[in-house]
């Protein structure tokens, strides 16, 4: 079969889809509790008094995450050393990862800017900064979805680029219409909608898993785009594509739709944990520097150190408005009393907050 005569193997339905319960009841118990754990999450990342810490370092464990259920797999010191903006240490891999927390940040910034609206143009700057590309929509036909394992094609989105517009622009005005549904699950049917129409030539997944973060900030359940999602569909690889396709296949989407808060309630829980982990990290940070080096201790000093777990001297600069002889001089005393600890890789030397990268490698592996 040539790419001319593909035809799409699952007609893109209106949303919401006649198929779905959402007053089962097991649905209403899963909900309640995805519910509460982000209800706890909000209110747990209003404890930290710079947002921005939270939206760099949970993003980046969200990218981490996404990008591995895409099979571009980096280590967290990789991705550390990528934040510290030293191109020459990068690997390919990095810098995918570390593109799609700059993705997702770029994305909150412009939702934000207009007045809460998630549109496609929103979504296209996602997939041109994910993938250093000034494309959008998919122009031309051929893109088919594989079985990794056998090369057996298993489903065939939307070919021809008018229906994608048309199926992105349905979606745009579902997204930012009121309506009845419950936000959480109004953002599984969104989710699953995008990754159906496959609008762009690659990165998919990883835009839709943005979407669907943004969605739940967009719909006030979230403050900053700081949900690690990505984490328990990693573990969960196979059932969701197996459900993903259950879908299209044979209109199962209350399986879906339970599977999908299963993963917000895990890892909003999840978060929450590694959030009051980092207030209280923060808490004996501040009382340590407040007490044995109140010379140079400022708030603007704590949120560099939990805002980069990497950090050097140029990022003292630049967010203090110090010198750089006086940026060196802090790190150098920070080390001293064991709240970083100092590496030298050829002519560069950062500084490592072990104690936060600790904590975020054990909330990956908790």
């Amino acid at each position: 079969m040539t790419s001319n005569t593909l035809q799409p193997t699952y007609a893109i339905p209106d949303l919401p889809p006649r198929q779905l319960n959402p007053d089962q009841v097991e649905i209403l118990k899963e909900l309640a509790l995805a519910h509460r754990y982000l209800a706890e999450l909000k209110g747990s990342a209003k404890s930290i008094p710079n947002q921005a810490i939270l939206i760099d370092t949970l993003a980046l464990q969200e990218a981490k995450a996404s990008s591995e259920i895409e099979s571009y797999v980096t280590t967290q010191d990789e991705l550390f050393q990528a934040d510290l903006q030293l191109a020459q240490w990068v690997s390919p891999a990095a810098k995918e990862v570390a593109r799609y927390r700059e993705a997702m940040k770029a994305g909150f910034r412009q939702m934000q800017n207009q007045q809460g609206l998630l549109t496609n143009s929103n979504l296209i700057t996602l997939f041109q900064i994910l993938k250093s590309s000034s494309g959008g929509f998919r122009q031309s036909p051929g893109t088919v979805l594989k079985n990794e394992r056998t090369g057996e094609t298993v489903f065939v989105p939307p070919q021809n680029q008018d229906d994608i517009v048309q199926h992105m622009s349905n979606l745009e005005r579902f997204i930012n219409t009121s309506d009845d549904l419950d936000p959480i699950v109004k953002m599984t049917l969104i989710h699953h909608q995008f990754e159906s129409i496959h609008p762009f030539m690659d990165g998919n997944g990883r835009v839709g898993r943005m979407l669907s973060v943004l969605y739940l900030s967009k719909a006030g359940l979230l403050d900053a785009p700081i949900l690690y999602m990505s984490r328990y569909i990693n573990s969960h690889k196979a059932d969701y594509y197996r459900l993903l396709q259950a879908v299209r296949d044979q209109g199962n989407w209350n399986e879906w739709v339970l599977f999908m808060l299963r993963a917000v309630a895990n890892t909003a829980k999840a978060a929450v944990e590694l959030v009051d982990g980092m207030r209280r990290l923060m808490s004996e940070t501040k009382l340590k520097l407040r007490t044995e080096l109140p010379k140079i201790y400022s708030q603007d000093l704590l949120n560099n150190l939990f805002r980069h777990p990497y950090t050097r001297i140029e990022f003292l600069q630049q967010e203090l408005q110090i010198s750089r002889p006086t940026a060196s001089k802090y790190l150098r005393e920070l080390e001293k009393l064991g709240l970083l600890v100092g590496h030298a890789q050829g002519k560069q030397i950062y500084f490592i907050n072990q104690a936060l990268t600790t904590l975020l490698i054990e909330g990956e592996n908790g």
